[in-house]
């Protein structure tokens, strides 16, 4: 039986939110770019909409939302490894809160898989997160304020004018559509930090049965 624990639920938990901010302030200090609330509710929404226009049940999506919002909760105890210590952290969370067993291991496989290291789709909830999580790249992203100073994280993220992620003809594949300004980062540097990472996107769009596209600036690059 479902539980009565939903996204609202999780999102109004302040604990729960407490450590969404640690570990983004961990990466902060690290100087990561951002993976606060901006990041972890986008990741959230798209995960929900992928799953949605696919036709999945209503439960299977809310369950994708409270994957999509706790994902990066392990970088509060380091990054290395954040997807498995987040995972064993979401399951005494939502053990804690009486979550049957079924949905706490869709949630924990999905954000211990999120990660482009070591994870791999393992479930429609893993396959969304993967997607979602791997093509939030904005300029807003990026802390540092002096471009001086910029890696090439900094970088590539800052050069990002716009992103969008949406479903392509009768919603058998889908578009990562970027505008990057390449006075700031080439396209061959987004590649050098982003290609394993759109490779992951492939494999889970390929278990959702989709197909996953990227243009930059109009051309095709996947």
């Amino acid at each position: 039986m479902p539980s009565h624990i939903t996204y609202k639920y999780i999102r109004e938990n302040a604990d729960i939110m407490e450590y969404i901010r640690r570990a983004d302030e961990t990466l902060g200090a690290m100087g990561y770019t951002e993976h606060s609330f901006a990041h972890v509710e986008k990741v959230a929404h798209n995960a929900a909409m992928i799953l949605r226009t696919l036709g999945y049940d209503e439960r299977t999506i809310e369950l994708a939302k409270i994957a999509g919002i706790m994902h990066d909760i392990g970088n509060v105890i380091n990054r290395v490894d954040h997807a498995q210590s987040g995972a064993v952290m979401a399951f005494r969370i939502l053990d804690n809160l009486n979550m049957p067993a079924s949905e706490i291991c869709s949630i924990i496989s999905a954000i211990g898989n999120h990660d482009e290291g070591t994870g791999m789709p393992l479930n429609p909830i893993s396959a969304a997160l993967i997607i979602a999580d791997k093509t939030d790249v904005r300029r807003s992203r990026v802390r540092n304020t002096d471009p001086m100073t910029f890696d090439i994280h900094d970088r590539v993220n800052y050069a990002v004018e716009h992103a969008e992620l949406s479903f392509q003809e009768d919603n058998t594949s889908m578009l990562l559509s970027l505008t990057i300004d390449t006075a700031i980062s080439s396209v061959l540097e987004y590649f050098e930090i982003f290609l394993q990472r759109m490779l992951l996107c492939q494999k889970a769009a390929e278990f959702l049965g989709i197909c996953f596209h990227m243009n930059v600036n109009g051309a095709k690059m996947l």
